[in-house]
């Protein structure tokens, strides 16, 4: 925590060195010492402090000063740093005027000069006055503050990219917490320019793209190499785990995510059926562990970074960066995962981002405290979402099609469930119509027995439906299924495409596509159990066979 600071300010450089010399003396073990001649210059420079998050404890200032008084000083300072102790020095003809400015100015004390000896006429008042200061004073934030509107889908953008990627921050709601405009005033930016991020260094950025925020924040956007042995598109638990292996068996391994590591499971507030962890583990807290591990390992993480192309050129895989940028690897490794499926209706695209959210629970769960809350869908993301968001919401109802949970969510979870009162299934049902003015106030249910339709109030609506896979993107020959997963091995033989594609003699590995040397791992692959686990081990599995194939070519 930095140390508070004490600023003084005196015209004579000979009473400012003696006030700096006993400051120090006393008390430069506890505070930072500043001291100036000019007021307009302490005046610039506690901007910038403010600016910095730097606390101020304590004003000392000489009254008679060329360029301002010590009473309007001390005004004008209070205005940045409300809470500071003030102190005014003064010759024997000001008493009189620090006398009215204890009223005018809340001054807490003034002191004659000369203050000799300090023991006596300096120290005992200074820790008087820090002490009040230190048993009132609540430290300020330390680090990123983002300052927006709740219901604006871009803020949300801000939020869900900085908690995905584990950067500690602040939330500010310009509607209402007054620090937020504060900090406006401060920096000069108006409320159109919103979302805006107050950086920890003191700058700020303004309705910043996430490779801007990205960028500011220290993720590298651009790789660091010519060639890789192997490059990994998407960080979620396969690519992760790819990662660690490729980068501790001495492959030069880039990993590349457009948003945060972890992907899907990421999100998960809880994950308590993954070996090794009894007591479960987050999705944030798994993949922080696992960059942590791939990173010392000498692995570039490029995030955020989006694939737009990729393109194979005999041994040489070129993937095209959606800024322009290249990297050329040996090998790759499609581990891109899933999204969730949007819900079909112009009613709930209105809303997305201001009430209506896919995934997001543990982004957006104290923004509803105290409000109902729907979650739709009933698998185990779902399910972890339902008990994180019970810990804050006065009701969460979960929607789902199906008569019960049985057969989409893991025991443990709908155990769990079941013994959380403010936890309510509501089978049988869809969510057919979002409503509200410029945010999510209230859904329609249908029955889908009766076919009666009901409206409810609800704080937010969080959506955890089906999986689509982020293949879209794939312009190159590889084979998908109908519904867009990467077929891969001996399953690519059922299809008339794989033989005008496939000129090696041998078979595909298991976890390669049609495209040799390009290898698919986790939810995007046709045929994967979607678990955290067996995402996992295909990670591992797959740089086995990249091993294999970087050694034929």
């Amino acid at each position: 925590m930095k140390p508070p600071i004490i600023l003084a300010v005196d015209d004579d450089q000979q009473v400012l060195q003696a006030i700096q010399r006993d400051l120090r003396q006393q008390y430069r073990k506890q505070y930072k010492i500043l001291a100036t001649t000019s007021a307009d210059e302490a005046l610039a420079t506690l901007v910038e402090l403010k600016k910095k998050n730097e606390d101020v404890a304590l004003f000392l200032s000489d009254q008679r000063m060329p360029d301002m008084l010590g009473v309007d000083f001390l005004l004008q300072a209070r205005k940045i740093y409300p809470a500071a102790k003030t102190v005014l020095l003064t010759a024997y003809s000001d008493i009189e005027a620090a006398i009215r400015a204890i009223n005018d100015v809340q001054l807490d004390y003034y002191l004659n000069k000369p203050w000799d000896p300090p023991e006596e006429k300096l120290y005992p008042v200074l820790e008087e006055l820090l002490s009040d200061w230190q048993s009132n004073h609540r430290p300020a934030f330390e680090g990123l503050r983002l300052i927006g509107y709740q219901f604006s889908p871009r803020t949300h953008e801000l939020k869900d990219f900085l908690a995905g990627n584990l950067f500690p921050y602040q939330w500010l709601d310009i509607e209402s917490n007054r620090e937020a405009q504060r900090l406006l005033d401060l920096y000069g930016i108006d409320r159109k320019e919103l979302p805006a991020v107050v950086l920890e260094d003191g700058r700020h950025l303004t309705q910043p793209t996430l490779a801007e925020l990205g960028e500011s924040v220290g993720l590298k956007p651009r790789p660091a190499q010519a060639l890789y042995d192997l490059a990994i598109i998407g960080a979620g638990p396969a690519g992760l785990a790819a990662a660690v292996y490729g980068g501790s068996e001495g492959l030069r391994t880039i990993l590349i995510d457009k948003r945060a590591p972890g992907g899907q499971a990421g999100t998960s507030s809880r994950i308590e059926n993954y070996l090794g962890f009894p007591n479960g583990l987050s999705g944030a807290e798994l993949a922080r562990r696992a960059i942590t591990q791939a990173t010392r390992f000498g692995v570039e993480f490029l995030a955020p970074q989006e694939v737009v192309s990729i393109k194979s050129q005999g041994q040489y895989k070129h993937i095209q960066l959606n800024d322009g940028t290249e990297v050329v690897a040996r090998s790759i490794l499609l581990s891109t995962g899933v999204a969730y499926h949007k819900l079909d209706n112009e009613s709930f695209d209105k809303f997305t981002g201001a009430g209506v959210y896919y995934g997001a629970a543990t982004t957006e769960a104290f923004a509803f405290r105290g409000q109902p809350v729907y979650v739709v869908g009933g698998g185990n993301s779902a399910g972890q979402a339902a008990m994180y968001l019970s810990r804050t919401a006065s009701e969460v109802h979960v929607v789902i099609r199906r008569p019960d949970l049985t057969a989409t969510m893991s025991q443990y979870l709908i155990d769990q469930i079941e013994k959380t009162p403010n936890i309510r299934l509501i089978p049988c049902t869809e969510v057919i119509e979002a409503l509200g003015h410029d945010h999510l106030e209230c859904i329609v249910l249908k029955d889908l027995n009766t076919g009666e339709e009901r409206k409810v109030s609800a704080g937010a609506l969080f959506i955890f439906i089906g999986a689509k896979p982020f293949t879209d993107w794939i312009e190159m020959n590889i084979i998908k299924n109908d519904k867009g997963f990467i077929e891969t091995g001996r399953s690519l033989t059922q299809y008339d495409d794989f033989k005008r594609a496939w000129k090696l003699t041998r078979e595909p590995y298991l976890l390669e596509t049609c495209s040799p040397g390009i290898f698919a791992a986790g939810d995007v692959r046709a045929g994967a159990m979607n678990r955290v686990a067996s995402a996992v081990g295909e990670g591992a599995m797959a740089v086995s066979f990249v091993h294999k194939y970087l050694a034929e070519t």
